[in-house]
């Protein structure tokens, strides 16, 4: 097994809610998958203090706009590789009201901010080759 994590984020979105974006991506796929071994590693430093790391590569692409996640979503759903997705019905009001607001827009609609995505190298590498390193 030689898995890895990869997020694509919508370059088109600004820094700061890209960064909330990528952070609520991660909690909703390790809580999502919580049961599926993800390689998280528990380790003391020399003053006994507690770290956690991941063991797997994680590797940060942008896409050029929400179609171009939408359509690597769709790939991920199709293949049944564990991803979690962000849009921007999840920036306003608290969550019972982007709860509401996501219900209430059909999935063409929604502009994606990001996708999450947890799997073997080969398969996110063959996915999301068309996308470029987020610098």
């Amino acid at each position: 097994m030689n898995p890895k994590f990869v997020a694509v984020l919508n370059k088109k979105i600004e820094s700061g809610k890209i960064m909330n974006a990528l952070a609520h991506l991660n909690v909703g796929l390790i809580n999502t998958y919580k049961d599926k071994d993800m390689g998280v590693i528990n380790y003391t430093d020399g003053d006994e203090g507690s770290h956690f790391a991941s063991k797997y590569p994680y590797i940060i692409l942008k896409a050029e706009n929400s179609n171009k996640i939408r359509t690597l979503r769709n790939a991920l759903i199709e293949k049944k590789i564990p991803f979690t997705s962000f849009t921007s019905a999840m920036t306003i009001g608290g969550w019972e009201e982007q709860v509401a607001r996501s219900k209430g827009t059909k999935e063409i609609d929604l502009e994606y901010y990001g996708v999450c995505m947890f799997g073997e190298k080969n398969e996110l590498d063959e996915l999301t080759k068309k996308f470029s390193l987020w610098n």
